[in-house]
């Protein structure tokens, strides 16, 4: 299956989205409890996908989302966010992700989302 990097600044949601995407046959490469720690990790072991919070201190996702899609523009960035889609995008319409989840979100949908952006 796949390789994915977490990037989100609660602990215990880190916990579930690694249960979520082992139990779903994916890799975890990596966790990074903030944006700036994402990109660096993103740009190191180069996951075939990225779950990414958007409110966090420091860098945020948004921020982090457009260095890695600068970095990389094939990304596949699949934000995983209390902020609805449309939140997100009010407040910057040029994020690109392949996916937006609200949290809570469900396990076998995240799974199918991936499946779904990794074709």
């Amino acid at each position: 299956m796949a390789r994915g990097l977490i990037v989100d600044d609660s602990k215990f949601m880190r916990k579930i989205l690694r249960e979520s995407l082992e139990n779903g046959g994916h890799t975890v490469v990596d966790e990074a409890d903030n944006g700036a720690d994402g990109v660096v990790k993103y740009k190191t072991m180069k996951p075939d996908f990225v779950t990414m919070d958007i409110t966090m201190g420091g860098l945020d996702g948004m921020m982090a989302v457009r260095a890695i899609s600068e970095y990389d523009p094939s990304a596949k960035i699949i934000i995983v966010s209390a902020l609805n889609e449309h939140t997100i995008k009010m407040n910057d319409s040029t994020i690109h992700a392949a996916a937006y989840l609200q949290k809570p979100f469900d396990r076998d949908h995240l799974l199918s989302v991936i499946d779904g952006i990794l074709g």
